[in-house]
Formats: C-alpha cells, structure tokens, sequence
C-alpha cells in the first residue's frame, strides 16, 4: 500500500505547491448548548501542512470545535480565520475544506466512481476533467476495478478509501477528519494510519484530525490538542507531551502515570528536585520551582519506573502482581507504608521479572519524572 500511496499523492499533486494547505487561526473560540459550556475559549495556531489532532474523552470539545472550524456549527463567540481570511460566518460549502467521516457517508446508490466525482460536480468542473481526476485518483488509490461497484459491496477499509479519495479529488488545502479509523479492525486502523500520514506529508494538507485513541493522535501528529471541558490542556508535539506534561491530567491522560505524594527537600542538584514520599521513599525529578517542605505530587509513567538494588534514593516495596503480555511485564509493587486503599505502584519492564511476594527497590531517572504542587487539579 505505500507505492499506492506515492501513487496517489503523485495523480493528485499537477505541479511543485499546488496542494500546499493553509494555515489555521482560531481565536477565543466558545459554544454552549442550553446553559452548558462546551468549548470554553480556545486558542491555537496551525501552521500551513501541519497535522494536528484534538486528542480527549467524549464529552471534552473535541468534536464540537472541529464542527465549528467545518462551519457546520456557529460558534457563540470567538474568530477562525485560514491564510488570515475571517471564515468565522462563512458558509461550510464556500470553506473549501474537505470533510472524512467516521461513518464514511458515502451514497449507497452511487457507485465508487459516481461518489468520487460528487464534489466535483458540485464546484462545476467539465464531465472531462471530472473523468480524468476520478479515474487518476481511483487508479493510484488501488480502487479502478472497484469503480462500478455500490458501496455495499467494498469491505470498510475499502469503504474509507473511498472516502478519502472523494476529498482528496477536488484537492482541499485542509482537511477535516472525526475519527475516521474508529469502526475499522486495528490492522486495518493501522494500515490506514500509515496512508493517511504518507498522503499528508506527500501533498502538504493542513490535517486536523479527531480521536480518542491516544496510540492514533501520537502515531498521526505533528502537534496535538489534549482536551478536557471544552478547554485545551496542553497543545504541544507528541514528545512534549509524553515527556514534559504541563497538568496532571495531561500526564496521567498520556500513559496513566503512578501518583506518588510527598514533600520537596534539601539536598537536590541545581537541575533536580528531590521529592521525600510519604510513604518513606525518596525520588528525585527534573527541576521545579517549589520550596523545600512543599506538598507536592511526583508522576511518573509505569514504563520509566526501573527495578533497582536497595539504596539511597528508591522505594521499597513487595511485588503483588506479574502479568506477562508479550513485549514486556506488568508488574504492580505495593510500597512500604502505603496507606490502605492506596493504588499500587504500576510498572512496565522488559527485564525478567520478580515473582509475587518479592521485595523490589523502585527508582526513576531525574528526568523521567514530574512534579507538581498538591493544589493543582487533574
């Protein structure tokens, strides 16, 4: 599917820049339905060709602020402006912007080629363009002999194929994607993936992508919107926000990292911030401006944690669980004085692991490790 991929940029792409995308402003952006805030202020800025994904839980904006850039929903209040045009009050028709659906949403009495060139009719272009584009982007997508075919009778992957290709035909500088990989099976959501990403990068589409599969927002994005209450928590790259999160809820959202509470204390290098657990333990972690004595709380991911020989510098405690799941082994440590009710200490490891009922020693590189005060919420 990759030559197919080249192929089809190749078909789609007349001349060096033609399909480059726009850029995307979007101001203060803000809807409620019925007393009930939705998208609560939001800001961003994505530059021409970048491939950004509003990553959240339902209910947290994602969706309804893709509908707003769309046009399919006005905002109450708030400015969204491409190439620095106001489109804010435009009609969705007149955005020129190209739409892919989880659903497909494809004709079920056309046939592949007569989907494919329904755009294309809508903006005008003569039967004989539309002829040479349709048959030229079916080509290169792997999908001519499909072309007289109904919708009913592609398999899904087939089906979003389609799609895609029905946007990409009339060549938009961005494109709209809500969760368009969601009702396929995850080789085929993984295959897709790579196409997808292959396609933008090939034409330079401005993409802004929706999902709730973090696995998907990291794999696609250049940057990605982290969402909770119709506000963005955190808009970074993916590294960013896996190695540097801002909140706690970013850091726990993004591979659910361990919770330890605690103290900050003296003894700290100048670059690092030594966190006295409540449970005994000590951590250390990359700088953060707090004072000693301050209650703070230490996240840090289960796949960074490493099982150490007892020291100065670690926790103890005893291993309760050990589930082998291919590539590595979960294990979960209750830790010397936790509190009763406390949730083990989860951690992902390579290595060969303790059994059940073994005392461990847990520490953390510095810089894997993130502070934050006891009153931030998340």
């Amino acid at each position: 599917m990759p030559e197919q991929t080249k192929l089809l940029a190749s078909a789609l792409s007349p001349g060096p820049n033609a399909l480059s995308g726009k850029s995307l402003s979007v101001t203060g952006l803000r809807k409620s339905y019925g007393g009930t805030t939705v998208v609560d202020g939001v800001d961003m800025e994505i530059a021409a060709g970048e491939f950004v994904t509003f990553l959240g839980a339902s209910g947290s904006g994602k969706t309804t602020t893709l509908m707003m850039l769309a046009g399919f929903t006005e905002p109450d209040s708030g400015g969204i402006s491409v190439d620095g045009r106001d489109i804010t009050r435009l009609n969705p028709g007149k955005r020129d912007f190209g739409f892919v659906f989880q659903q497909y949403l494809l004709f079920p009495h056309m046939t592949v080629a007569e989907n494919v060139a329904f755009p294309l009719q809508l903006r005008g272009v003569s039967k004989a363009e539309i002829r040479r584009r349709v048959g030229e982007t079916l080509e290169a997508a792997g999908l001519s002999k499909f072309a007289g075919r109904k919708p009913r009778e592609l398999s899904g992957g087939q089906q979003q194929r389609v799609a895609l290709c029905r946007v990409l035909v009339y060549r938009p500088p961005i494109v709209l994607m809500d969760e368009p990989l969601g009702a396929l099976d995850k080789k085929l959501r993984d295959q897709m993936q790579t196409e997808i990403k292959s396609i933008q990068r090939e034409l330079g589409l401005t993409v802004i992508y929706v999902t709730h599969d973090q696995e998907e927002a990291l794999v696609l994005s250049d940057r990605i919107a982290i969402m909770k209450d119709g506000r963005i928590e955190q808009f970074d790259t993916p590294r960013a926000l896996f190695e540097r999160p801002r909140t706690p809820f970013v850091a726990d959202f993004l591979g659910a990292a361990n919770f330890l509470t605690g103290k900050t204390e003296d003894g700290g290098a100048d670059d690092c911030t030594r966190v006295r657990l409540d449970t005994g333990g000590v951590l250390t972690a990359r700088s953060h401006p707090c004072v000693p004595g301050q209650s703070v709380r230490a996240a840090v991911r289960p796949g960074k944690l490493r099982l150490v020989g007892a020291g100065e510098g670690c926790c103890s405690g005893t291993v309760e669980t050990a589930v082998y799941v291919g590539s590595l082994t979960r294990i979960t440590v209750r830790l010397d004085g936790a509190a009763p009710g406390t949730q083990p200490l989860r951690i992902e490891t390579a290595i060969v692991p303790p059994r059940p009922g073994e005392r461990v020693c847990v520490t953390a590189d510095p810089e894997d490790v993130s502070v934050f005060a006891a009153t931030d919420g998340g």
